[in-house]
Protein backbone atom coordinates (compact mmCIF):
# COMPACT_ATOMS: atom_id res chain seq x y z
CA UNK A 1 0.00 0.00 0.00
CA UNK A 2 2.51 2.15 0.50
CA UNK A 3 4.64 1.71 -2.77
CA UNK A 4 4.66 4.04 -5.25
CA UNK A 5 1.87 2.92 -7.82
CA UNK A 6 -0.67 2.14 -4.84
CA UNK A 7 -0.07 5.97 -3.85
CA UNK A 8 -0.15 7.14 -6.97
CA UNK A 9 -3.61 5.16 -7.84
CA UNK A 10 -5.25 6.72 -4.36
CA UNK A 11 -4.28 9.96 -5.55
CA UNK A 12 -7.63 11.61 -6.38
CA UNK A 13 -6.29 14.63 -7.70
CA UNK A 14 -5.23 16.21 -11.45
CA UNK A 15 -2.25 17.71 -9.51
CA UNK A 16 1.36 16.47 -10.54
CA UNK A 17 2.14 14.11 -8.54
CA UNK A 18 6.58 13.19 -8.05
CA UNK A 19 7.86 9.98 -8.72
CA UNK A 20 10.81 8.09 -9.15
CA UNK A 21 12.89 8.67 -12.51
CA UNK A 22 12.29 5.09 -12.84
CA UNK A 23 8.45 5.30 -12.78
CA UNK A 24 8.79 7.74 -15.46
CA UNK A 25 10.89 5.96 -17.61
CA UNK A 26 8.42 2.69 -17.82
CA UNK A 27 5.41 5.28 -18.08
CA UNK A 28 7.03 6.90 -20.53
CA UNK A 29 7.44 3.80 -22.59
CA UNK A 30 4.29 2.62 -21.71
CA UNK A 31 3.06 5.53 -23.46
CA UNK A 32 5.19 5.19 -26.97
CA UNK A 33 3.70 1.80 -26.95
CA UNK A 34 0.62 2.72 -26.14
CA UNK A 35 -0.04 5.16 -29.46
CA UNK A 36 2.16 2.53 -31.57
CA UNK A 37 -0.57 -0.38 -31.12
CA UNK A 38 -3.63 2.14 -31.59
CA UNK A 39 -4.15 1.85 -27.53
CA UNK A 40 -3.84 -2.33 -27.62
CA UNK A 41 -1.54 -1.78 -25.01
CA UNK A 42 -2.92 -0.06 -22.14
CA UNK A 43 -1.38 0.48 -18.65
CA UNK A 44 -4.14 1.59 -17.06
CA UNK A 45 -6.16 -1.25 -16.69
CA UNK A 46 -6.37 -1.98 -13.14
CA UNK A 47 -9.90 -1.73 -12.16
CA UNK A 48 -10.80 -3.42 -15.58
CA UNK A 49 -8.98 -6.71 -14.97
CA UNK A 50 -9.94 -6.65 -10.87
CA UNK A 51 -13.61 -6.78 -12.21
CA UNK A 52 -12.52 -9.72 -14.55
CA UNK A 53 -10.83 -11.54 -11.45
CA UNK A 54 -7.66 -10.58 -11.77
CA UNK A 55 -4.97 -8.68 -9.71
CA UNK A 56 -5.46 -7.33 -5.98
CA UNK A 57 -8.71 -7.77 -4.70
CA UNK A 58 -10.38 -9.45 -7.62
CA UNK A 59 -14.40 -9.47 -8.00
CA UNK A 60 -15.73 -12.73 -7.98
CA UNK A 61 -18.03 -13.51 -11.01
CA UNK A 62 -18.85 -12.41 -14.76
CA UNK A 63 -19.18 -9.04 -14.49
CA UNK A 64 -22.19 -7.01 -16.68
CA UNK A 65 -22.63 -4.92 -19.25
CA UNK A 66 -23.10 -2.15 -17.49
CA UNK A 67 -20.08 -2.58 -15.13
CA UNK A 68 -17.84 -2.92 -17.67
CA UNK A 69 -19.13 0.09 -19.77
CA UNK A 70 -18.98 2.23 -16.44
CA UNK A 71 -15.43 0.77 -15.77
CA UNK A 72 -14.24 1.70 -19.54
CA UNK A 73 -15.04 5.14 -19.14
CA UNK A 74 -12.39 5.31 -16.22
CA UNK A 75 -9.44 3.62 -18.16
CA UNK A 76 -7.52 4.92 -21.43
CA UNK A 77 -3.46 5.63 -21.85
CA UNK A 78 -4.32 9.33 -22.85
CA UNK A 79 -5.50 10.12 -18.97
CA UNK A 80 -1.94 9.93 -17.52
CA UNK A 81 0.82 12.22 -18.76
CA UNK A 82 4.40 13.33 -17.82
CA UNK A 83 4.77 17.10 -17.18
CA UNK A 84 7.94 18.31 -16.03
CA UNK A 85 9.56 14.70 -15.02
CA UNK A 86 5.86 14.34 -12.91
CA UNK A 87 2.58 12.20 -13.71
CA UNK A 88 -0.93 14.02 -14.35
CA UNK A 89 -3.80 12.46 -14.42
CA UNK A 90 -6.31 13.79 -16.51
CA UNK A 91 -9.39 11.70 -14.84
CA UNK A 92 -8.74 11.61 -11.31
CA UNK A 93 -10.21 7.22 -11.14
CA UNK A 94 -7.13 6.45 -13.60
CA UNK A 95 -5.25 3.27 -11.89
CA UNK A 96 -2.09 2.09 -13.24
CA UNK A 97 -2.03 -1.89 -14.16
CA UNK A 98 2.31 -2.00 -15.17
CA UNK A 99 2.28 -6.41 -15.02
CA UNK A 100 2.26 -6.01 -18.63
CA UNK A 101 6.15 -4.16 -19.02
CA UNK A 102 7.35 -3.81 -15.38
CA UNK A 103 8.86 -7.45 -15.56
CA UNK A 104 10.23 -7.03 -18.50
CA UNK A 105 11.62 -3.14 -17.04
CA UNK A 106 12.89 -5.76 -13.96
CA UNK A 107 15.18 -7.78 -16.41
CA UNK A 108 16.69 -4.70 -18.11
CA UNK A 109 17.72 -3.11 -14.80
CA UNK A 110 19.72 -6.36 -13.35
CA UNK A 111 21.24 -7.10 -17.20
CA UNK A 112 22.37 -3.31 -16.83
CA UNK A 113 23.87 -3.60 -13.27
CA UNK A 114 25.33 -6.89 -14.34
CA UNK A 115 26.80 -5.14 -17.56
CA UNK A 116 28.25 -2.05 -15.10
CA UNK A 117 30.10 -4.51 -13.28
CA UNK A 118 31.79 -5.84 -16.16
CA UNK A 119 30.07 -8.92 -17.44
CA UNK A 120 30.00 -9.80 -21.04
CA UNK A 121 28.48 -13.54 -20.77
CA UNK A 122 24.92 -12.54 -19.30
CA UNK A 123 21.84 -14.31 -19.11
CA UNK A 124 19.15 -12.54 -17.03
CA UNK A 125 15.30 -14.41 -16.61
CA UNK A 126 12.80 -13.38 -14.46
CA UNK A 127 9.13 -15.29 -14.97
CA UNK A 128 10.32 -16.42 -18.42
CA UNK A 129 11.26 -12.52 -19.47
CA UNK A 130 14.44 -12.76 -20.54
CA UNK A 131 17.57 -10.66 -21.69
CA UNK A 132 20.93 -11.99 -23.17
CA UNK A 133 24.70 -11.02 -24.20
CA UNK A 134 27.74 -13.16 -25.46
CA UNK A 135 27.82 -16.76 -25.10
CA UNK A 136 26.67 -19.67 -22.91
CA UNK A 137 29.60 -21.59 -20.48
CA UNK A 138 29.60 -23.88 -23.65
CA UNK A 139 30.67 -20.56 -25.97
CA UNK A 140 27.82 -21.14 -27.94
CA UNK A 141 24.13 -18.72 -28.47
CA UNK A 142 22.05 -18.67 -25.65
CA UNK A 143 19.49 -21.51 -26.18
CA UNK A 144 15.34 -20.22 -25.21
CA UNK A 145 12.74 -22.35 -25.18
CA UNK A 146 8.79 -21.27 -26.56
CA UNK A 147 6.39 -23.05 -24.35
CA UNK A 148 3.63 -25.51 -26.11
CA UNK A 149 0.40 -24.02 -25.07
CA UNK A 150 -1.84 -25.84 -23.14
CA UNK A 151 -4.37 -28.04 -24.61
CA UNK A 152 -8.11 -27.50 -22.98
CA UNK A 153 -6.78 -25.66 -19.87
CA UNK A 154 -4.10 -28.37 -19.28
CA UNK A 155 -0.17 -27.05 -19.02
CA UNK A 156 1.91 -29.40 -21.08
CA UNK A 157 5.22 -28.12 -19.66
CA UNK A 158 6.86 -29.19 -23.25
CA UNK A 159 8.65 -26.77 -25.35
CA UNK A 160 7.78 -26.15 -28.87
CA UNK A 161 10.52 -24.44 -30.80
CA UNK A 162 13.92 -23.03 -29.49
CA UNK A 163 15.18 -19.67 -30.28
CA UNK A 164 19.18 -19.08 -29.95
CA UNK A 165 20.54 -15.55 -29.81
CA UNK A 166 23.42 -13.51 -28.31
CA UNK A 167 22.54 -9.86 -28.03
CA UNK A 168 18.75 -9.03 -27.16
CA UNK A 169 15.41 -9.82 -25.08
CA UNK A 170 12.51 -11.97 -25.76
CA UNK A 171 9.36 -11.87 -24.16
CA UNK A 172 6.25 -14.69 -24.36
CA UNK A 173 2.70 -13.75 -24.29
CA UNK A 174 -0.01 -16.48 -23.98
CA UNK A 175 -3.13 -16.66 -22.76
CA UNK A 176 -3.32 -20.21 -21.15
CA UNK A 177 -1.32 -19.76 -18.18
CA UNK A 178 -3.44 -17.35 -16.31
CA UNK A 179 -6.75 -18.21 -16.00
CA UNK A 180 -9.82 -17.89 -13.76
CA UNK A 181 -12.93 -19.94 -13.57
CA UNK A 182 -15.57 -17.14 -13.38
CA UNK A 183 -19.56 -19.47 -12.77
CA UNK A 184 -18.21 -22.27 -14.58
CA UNK A 185 -16.64 -20.11 -17.69
CA UNK A 186 -12.53 -20.27 -18.09
CA UNK A 187 -11.21 -16.87 -19.11
CA UNK A 188 -7.97 -15.70 -19.81
CA UNK A 189 -6.39 -13.13 -18.32
CA UNK A 190 -6.14 -10.86 -21.94
CA UNK A 191 -8.46 -8.05 -21.68
CA UNK A 192 -8.76 -6.02 -25.09
CA UNK A 193 -8.82 -2.45 -23.18
CA UNK A 194 -11.13 -1.25 -26.20
CA UNK A 195 -14.10 -3.45 -25.89
CA UNK A 196 -13.19 -4.51 -22.44
CA UNK A 197 -13.59 -7.69 -22.50
CA UNK A 198 -11.83 -11.09 -22.67
CA UNK A 199 -9.62 -11.73 -25.96
CA UNK A 200 -10.93 -13.87 -28.81
CA UNK A 201 -8.07 -14.19 -31.28
CA UNK A 202 -6.83 -16.84 -32.91
CA UNK A 203 -3.12 -16.91 -31.16
CA UNK A 204 -1.97 -18.86 -28.93
CA UNK A 205 0.86 -16.93 -27.44
CA UNK A 206 3.45 -14.36 -29.32
CA UNK A 207 6.96 -14.09 -28.53
CA UNK A 208 8.55 -10.37 -28.98
CA UNK A 209 12.38 -9.88 -29.93
CA UNK A 210 13.94 -6.59 -29.66
CA UNK A 211 16.97 -4.87 -27.85
CA UNK A 212 15.30 -4.11 -24.39
CA UNK A 213 12.94 -6.49 -22.52
CA UNK A 214 10.50 -3.59 -21.60
CA UNK A 215 9.78 -3.32 -24.79
CA UNK A 216 9.42 -6.96 -25.73
CA UNK A 217 6.98 -7.57 -22.44
CA UNK A 218 4.71 -4.56 -23.29
CA UNK A 219 4.89 -5.64 -27.40
CA UNK A 220 3.58 -9.43 -26.37
CA UNK A 221 1.14 -8.25 -24.22
CA UNK A 222 -0.47 -5.95 -27.09
CA UNK A 223 -0.17 -8.68 -30.04
CA UNK A 224 -2.08 -11.34 -28.21
CA UNK A 225 -5.02 -8.44 -27.99
CA UNK A 226 -4.45 -8.67 -32.05
CA UNK A 227 -5.29 -12.11 -34.19
CA UNK A 228 -2.51 -13.54 -36.08
CA UNK A 229 -2.96 -10.89 -39.09
CA UNK A 230 -2.97 -7.52 -37.42
CA UNK A 231 -0.71 -8.74 -35.37
CA UNK A 232 2.10 -9.33 -38.46
CA UNK A 233 1.33 -6.24 -40.24
CA UNK A 234 1.38 -3.92 -36.80
CA UNK A 235 5.00 -5.81 -36.00
CA UNK A 236 6.02 -5.48 -39.99
CA UNK A 237 5.23 -1.61 -39.29
CA UNK A 238 7.78 -1.33 -36.68
CA UNK A 239 11.44 -2.77 -37.62
CA UNK A 240 12.90 -2.47 -34.11
CA UNK A 241 10.76 -6.11 -32.92
CA UNK A 242 10.55 -9.19 -34.86
CA UNK A 243 7.94 -12.27 -33.25
CA UNK A 244 7.16 -15.59 -33.54
CA UNK A 245 3.45 -16.57 -33.18
CA UNK A 246 1.00 -20.01 -32.38
CA UNK A 247 -1.37 -19.71 -34.11
CA UNK A 248 -4.64 -21.77 -34.03
CA UNK A 249 -6.42 -22.55 -37.35
CA UNK A 250 -10.27 -21.63 -36.75
CA UNK A 251 -11.40 -24.30 -39.51
CA UNK A 252 -9.33 -26.82 -38.31
CA UNK A 253 -8.33 -26.70 -35.08
CA UNK A 254 -4.25 -27.28 -36.38
CA UNK A 255 -1.77 -25.28 -34.68
CA UNK A 256 1.43 -23.43 -37.12
CA UNK A 257 4.12 -21.45 -36.32
CA UNK A 258 4.30 -18.00 -38.20
CA UNK A 259 7.96 -15.21 -37.57
CA UNK A 260 8.24 -12.33 -39.07
CA UNK A 261 11.86 -11.54 -40.14
CA UNK A 262 14.65 -13.23 -40.43
CA UNK A 263 14.24 -15.09 -37.19
CA UNK A 264 15.35 -18.78 -37.19
CA UNK A 265 13.39 -21.45 -35.45
CA UNK A 266 15.59 -24.36 -34.56
CA UNK A 267 12.86 -27.03 -33.70
CA UNK A 268 9.28 -27.15 -34.17
CA UNK A 269 6.50 -29.22 -33.57
CA UNK A 270 4.08 -27.82 -36.06
CA UNK A 271 4.43 -27.01 -39.71
CA UNK A 272 5.21 -23.89 -40.82
CA UNK A 273 2.46 -22.00 -42.95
Amino acid sequence: SKSEISMFNSWKSSEPYTVSDGLINVIDNSINISKKTDGLFDFTVYDLMRIWGFGPNPKSGIPNNNLVEKVLQNTGYENIRIINKKLVKTNEKIKLDLNAIAKGYGVDKVFELLSLKGFENIFVEIGGEVRSSGKNRKNQRWSIGIEDPSKNNITQNEISAILYMNDGAVATSGNYRNIVNLDGKILGHTINPKTGYPIQTDVLSVTVLSESCMKSDAWATALMVMNHAAGYKKVESNPDINAVWIVQDAKDGKRYFSSSGNIKINKMIYPIK
